[in-house]
């Protein structure tokens, strides 16, 4: 790898999270195709396409509030009704994708623990919910190492082939992720000091 992809890398804000997460690897035509991907689950599929058009209304909404307050209003109590069905949703994909664990994400990627090697510049299909906005995103992605590490391996991964709404929805996620750390942190600080 050189020096300049560790810098593009480096340049998005990583977190440590526990996500639910599924990895499998993609053929050759997959990972070269620029299409969505799509998963087995149809409601899977159903939660990703609720909050790509979730988010693609958001610039909607803000302008209908600047003209009608009280229909900007029922639509966000509208949207806060879905957002509680999508959590439902990914509730029960939680228990078929497998139960939370522990990786550090970025826009640019993500790391894993994952039980068997992964060849690097192999393509991976990478299934991830996202809790509590219960946000599902099935992302392609590089892999850039597999380290042994205990009883399986380290592995790091760099997306690939990103919708703009994709990429806007984990950056989202992971600046409510560094907030809400931040938050913690605070309290725990002044805590601290009475």
């Amino acid at each position: 790898m050189t020096t300049l992809d560790e810098e593009e890398r480096r340049e998005y804000y990583r977190i440590e999270d526990m996500i639910a997460l599924q990895i499998s690897s993609l053929s050759a035509a997959q990972a070269r195709g620029k299409e969505v991907l799509l998963d087995e689950s149809p409601l899977f599929n159903l939660l990703s396409e609720l909050h790509l058009s979730e988010f693609e209304s958001q610039h909607l909404l803000r302008q209908l509030g600047e003209r009608d307050r009280t229909l900007a209003a029922l639509l966000k109590v509208q949207n806060k009704r879905m957002d509680l069905l999508g959590q439902v949703m990914a509730h029960s994909l939680v228990g078929e994708i497998g139960a939370p664990q522990p990786v550090i994400i970025s826009e640019g990627g993500i790391d894993f623990q994952h039980p068997t090697m992964l060849l690097p510049d192999s393509h991976l299909a990478v299934k991830l919910v996202l809790m509590p906005q219960a946000l599902g995103l099935l992302l392609r992605a590089r892999v850039t190492h597999c380290d042994p590490k205990g009883d399986g391996f380290d592995v790091g991964t760099e997306f690939e082939s990103m919708t703009d709404a994709q990429r806007q929805l984990l950056a989202r996620y992971i600046l409510q992720r560094q907030a809400q750390e931040r938050r913690l942190a605070l309290e725990q600080s002044d805590g601290q000091s009475t």
